[in-house]
């Protein structure tokens, strides 16, 4: 009967034991995964530090570049748009499993051999953006895919802070020159002021016009476009909107631009060509700046109410 007892005890007492034992078993998986996030999270941190250590020259002449030429003025805001974007998907980040995963040693080569590359060749976006690739690498190393792909946007949203490189500048800039110079001559000539365009060159009675490279309108089209991606993601929420609300930014922009060149045409026929230089040429390249962004408030509005009238007759046809 003892025997029994006894018998009884243990097999009460054994559950007990494996629950605490379970109990504790819990804990210590919860534990390092609940710190898993964290450290990773500092690791990334320390070693975004010491690529700051070994890009600092680079920052701080693409900085320079911003305070000194005002078309990537707007490079100053793209750093904290990404890290705000950053912190809003951190909730996110938190319940992912952490995966590091070897992919990410081709991707950190890659990002290094950019960084080389351009700098042995002088070349500027080759080295900027490389910060981008090494920092896309260290995420997939450390993290796994499934952090990539939850901040792939506010990685690259940080390729609006790196001014556009020369190759592009010169195969698109002239092209758009051209397009504004032949645009702002056909309003010129509605308008019933006499035009002769030569090229990129526009001929007046009083003065001629020359639609330079920093009025082609490039500059100002990737700052309305880094614009238009951030009302973009805050305005939509239909993946596709956003993508079409961010395309429209490029022809806003163009058309813009031309509708700049013809105004400063005007002015200088009317007033000389005092009226294109100066305070009234920097005056107009803002105030066609807002202009553009208006335009592109409307739009957005415009795909805002695109489906909401079929969602809101469908709700009301709910019992």
């Amino acid at each position: 009967m003892e025997k029994s007892c006894v018998t009884i005890v243990e097999n009460h007492a054994a559950p007990g034991r494996l629950a605490k034992h379970q109990t504790v078993l819990y804990e210590a998986q919860e534990g390092p995964r609940g710190m898993g996030l964290t450290s990773v999270l500092v690791s990334i941190g320390s070693l975004v530090f010491v690529l700051a250590v070994l890009y600092w020259h680079i920052f701080l002449q693409m900085g320079t570049q911003w305070y000194v030429d005002p078309d990537y003025s707007h490079g100053f805001l793209i750093p904290l748009l990404s890290a705000y974007f950053v912190w809003e998907r951190l909730p996110g980040l938190k319940g992912k499993a952490i995966m590091p995963s070897v992919v990410g040693i081709p991707l950190l080569a890659l990002g290094l051999c950019m960084l080389i590359v351009g700098t042995i060749g002088a070349e500027l976006y080759l080295q900027r953006s490389s910060f981008i690739a090494v920092l896309a690498g260290l995420i997939l190393l450390l993290a796994g895919g499934e952090f990539l792909r939850i901040l792939v946007f506010p990685l690259a949203f940080l390729f609006f802070m790196i001014p556009l490189p020369a190759i592009i500048v010169n195969a698109v800039a002239f092209p758009l020159q051209l397009f504004a110079a032949k645009a702002a001559a056909f309003c010129l000539f509605n308008f019933g002021i006499p035009v002769l365009r030569e090229g990129n060159v526009i001929l007046l009675a009083g003065t001629t016009l020359e639609v330079a490279e920093a009025c082609s309108g490039i500059r100002s089209l990737q700052a309305l476009l880094a614009l238009g991606t951030v009302y973009a993601y805050f305005s939509q929420r239909v993946r596709w909107k956003r993508w079409v609300l961010v395309l429209l930014s490029i022809p806003i922009a163009i058309v813009a631009n031309a509708f700049r060149v013809s105004g400063t045409g005007i002015l200088a026929n009317s007033w000389g060509p005092q009226a294109a230089e100066g305070f009234y040429h920097t005056f107009s390249g803002w105030l066609i700046f807002v202009v553009a962004f208006l335009l592109l408030l409307v739009c957005g509005t415009i795909l805002s109410k695109i489906g909401s009238r079929s969602r809101t007759v469908h709700r009301e046809s709910l019992p």
